[in-house]
């Protein structure tokens, strides 16, 4: 018997504004599309900005401007044969209704959509969105509002939403982003506890604070990080262990 091809809804969410989840979006996605072989899609949700589809529109200009990206996207189409994942605009309502019709109708399985969500639960539809995602991703960072926000909400949609059972989430992940490490080691020591105390996951990889997840391909560059079109460099991967975070992002999700 033929079992139904499970596409997984994945998003990094947070209550506050830039700790990263667009530029998370977009390099998880990239690694997965187009170094590992998975059909990905993003559904763009972050109105009004709509962030990821500027990103695409910006990378797709770069690389006609920048004769190394160029030859390195062709290299890629020829050698994958597939084509840049999709990125579409929606609101948070009826978006998984959107997002369900998107993966019965694709001509390919798609194996991960991506969501980028606005990172106010005040949001219409938002609260049944986050609800239907099956992976939630949170980066956190040494900061104090950012984490009374975090921890208040992430326990929230642990402690109510997931123990209720009207979910999909099957995982609630926190993981450090932005490290510093000239910070305080017992500042995330203190952290840790609390986030321990309260029952809630955290990754063991670290994110380390890095330029990289600001700054996006240039014209006249010849490496790539943050961008749509492309999968990061392998070595500035592992520069600030992005690469130690994908392998535990993988082992999470069971792709």
């Amino acid at each position: 018997m033929k079992t139904k091809h499970r596409t997984l809804f994945i998003t990094f969410s947070s209550q506050k504004g830039g700790v990263g989840k667009s530029t998370f979006t977009a390099i998880a996605a990239s690694i997965l599309h187009y170094r590992l072989g998975y059909n990905v899609a993003i559904f763009d949700c972050d109105f009004p900005q709509y962030s990821l589809e500027k990103m695409r529109t910006r990378d797709m200009a770069t690389v006609m401007e920048n004769d190394v990206f160029k030859r390195m996207a062709y290299k890629q189409f020829t050698t994958i044969n597939k084509k840049a994942y999709p990125i579409m605009k929606h609101k948070a309502e009826g978006l998984l209704e959107a997002a369900y019709a998107f993966a019965e109708s694709s001509t390919v399985p798609i194996d991960v959509i991506f969501f980028d969500l606005p990172g106010t639960v005040n949001t219409p539809g938002i609260l049944k969105a986050l609800a239907g995602m099956n992976y939630i991703f949170t980066p956190i960072t040494a900061d104090r509002l950012v984490m009374e926000s975090t921890l208040v909400f992430t326990q929230l949609m642990t402690d109510v939403i997931m123990k209720k059972g009207e979910t999909s989430i099957e995982n609630i992940s926190l993981f450090w982003n932005q490290v510093d490490g000239r910070e305080r080691s017992s500042l995330y020591d203190i952290y840790n506890g609390l986030i321990s105390d309260l029952g809630l996951n955290l990754m063991q990889s670290q994110i380390m604070s890095s330029m990289r997840f600001r700054k996006e391909s240039e014209a006249d560059a010849k490496t790539v990080f943050r961008s749509t079109i492309l999968p990061p460099d392998e070595r500035l991967m592992k520069a600030c262990r992005f690469d130690q975070f994908m392998t535990e992002f993988l082992k999470t999700i069971q792709l």
